[in-house]
């Protein structure tokens, strides 16, 4: 099973030219948000994380008019009628990941976290596996679209890595309400590891569809 190494879209290079994008889109919104966060957390609301969080912003809307216009092309076409519907799933559910991470930057642009001197360590690590975990899934997708033989190892990452993120904003959020700073700062701290852990919680069910839908498409 997952043997076929054939292009979903050979017979489209256009549209698998803006699919490849999209990906990529996925892929520069990830590392832009764990440089962003790290300088969050050294500078607080500078003028630097400004502008990284602005640049995750035109990711994500970059990626918005690309999801819009691979859409439109696939009925418009009427592309790969047996698949379209699995394709637009997967296409909708990646924006959500770009999307989380847009919005998740802004939220630290809007309220301004003090994460004490000794949690951004383990904050900085939280981000990277999150983002390593979107890197992944997106890495897994663009072999759903290019070379199923490759889908179940990105995907086995995910997992693993997602798993390792879970323990850790686990053990981010008990040494927080362990500590002695406010209760208010507490709970607010913990709202924020739960929105970073989310990245990586959204990712593993991404990979959850795709394993079906790379399944119906090997058969």
């Amino acid at each position: 099973m997952f043997h076929l190494s054939l292009s979903l879209f050979s017979s489209t290079k256009s549209l698998e030219s803006k699919i490849d994008f999209f990906h990529d889109k996925l892929l520069d919104a990830a590392m832009t948000f764990k440089r962003a966060i790290k300088i969050f957390l050294e500078q607080g609301r500078s003028e630097e994380y400004a502008k990284l969080s602005k640049q995750i912003k035109q990711i994500e809307h970059d990626a918005d008019n690309l999801r819009r216009d691979i859409e439109s092309k696939l009925y418009s076409q009427n592309l790969i009628p047996d698949l379209r519907a699995d394709v637009l799933h997967l296409v909708e559910n990646l924006d959500k990941v770009i999307n989380k991470f847009d919005e998740v930057a802004y939220k630290f642009y809007v309220e301004r976290p003090l994460f004490p001197d000794n949690y951004h360590g383990r904050i900085n690590e939280l981000c990277n596996q999150v983002s390593d975990c979107a890197e992944n899934m997106g890495k897994a997708s663009r072999a759903f679209f290019r070379d199923l033989s490759s889908v179940r190892d990105y995907s086995q990452k995910v997992y693993f890595i997602e798993h390792e993120s879970d323990l850790s904003s686990g053990q981010l959020q008990e040494s927080i309400f362990d500590s002695d700073i406010d209760l208010s700062a507490k709970i607010q701290l913990s709202g924020f590891i739960n929105e970073i852990a989310d990245i990586a919680d959204i990712a593993e069910d991404f990979i959850d569809e795709l394993l079906i839908f790379t399944i119906k498409r090997d058969i």
